[in-house]
């Protein structure tokens, strides 16, 4: 299983970075969301459509919301998207104590919803940081290495010295000592990134508590997408990486932390 998990990051660490660096704003934008897209398409698989046609149809909804998202001010997204990431953590909070969650299931039409609310902010607030002038690039690889950084340290912390279910009715595999280490590495990489970067020391504490905030709710996005593989009944939402399992279980923390990283973000360059 770990083995997979490194010859599949070996592949998809250097696409990322071509993508990243060399694809205009333009290609970027639609290659995103094409890959938000198959997203929605294994999402529409969590909603439990087993047939094509309503799979195509939320594919379809999905595309045009995309495309609507284009004329929608990013500030209106954004703040949306952080009151709508609040409300999924106390989803996940009752959930995760409910002795009778795994019983039921949310209904189709509000798993739907949460599909949109999950990845559209995503993809606008992707290409809104990758947008932000010559540092664009900088911050969104700072982001994705912030996040999945987190997660690899959470994997192996919590391997070693996992002892303390953090949610056993949502993910029984994820631990408290897991959570922790996915912060001590938030603290640790956003201090030498500033200091190689040369931040001025006045910004250091804002930028680690929104690098801290944002890791906070990467392990959100990656319960809630638990939550509902468990409501859908399977253990991956797709087969698409070996070792990782679909698309939305590669992105499923970077779902919550884009939008939350690019409203903080926002709110820092308005306000200081």
């Amino acid at each position: 299983m770990l083995k997979q998990r490194i010859i599949t990051a070996c592949i998809l660490i250097p696409l990322t970075l071509l993508v990243l660096f060399y694809f205009p704003p333009p290609l970027f934008l639609f290659l995103t969301a094409f890959i938000m897209l198959a997203a929605t398409w294994e999402w529409a698989a969590l909603m439990g459509f087993a047939k094509r046609l309503p799979k195509f149809l939320y594919l379809l909804l999905m595309a045009v919301l995309i495309g609507c998202a284009l004329y929608v001010p990013i500030t209106v997204i954004l703040s949306t998207a952080f009151i709508w990431w609040i409300i999924a953590t106390m989803i996940v909070l009752f959930y995760s104590r409910s002795s009778k969650s795994t019983n039921g299931r949310y209904p189709v039409f509000l798993r739907g919803v949460m599909g949109i609310a999950v990845l559209l902010p995503c993809w606008a607030a992707i290409n809104f940081i990758r947008n932000q002038d010559s540092n664009g690039v900088a911050l969104l690889l700072f982001l994705f290495v912030l996040v999945w950084g987190a997660d690899s340290a959470a994997y192996f912390v919590g391997k070693k010295w996992g002892k303390t279910k953090l949610a056993a009715n949502v993910s029984p595999g994820k631990s408290v000592e897991g959570v922790v280490g996915a912060l001590l590495f938030s603290l640790l990489f956003s201090m030498a990134v500033f200091y190689a970067s040369q931040v001025p020391w006045g910004l250091w504490p804002w930028g680690m508590a929104l690098s801290f905030v944002t890791v906070l709710f990467s392990i959100i996005g990656d319960l809630f997408e638990s939550m509902m593989k468990r409501q859908a009944g399977v253990k991956d939402s797709g087969k698409l990486f070996p070792g990782h399992g679909g698309l939305l279980d590669r992105i499923d923390s970077l779902t919550a932390a884009a939008p939350v990283y690019a409203f903080g973000s926002l709110l820092m360059g308005t306000y200081l």
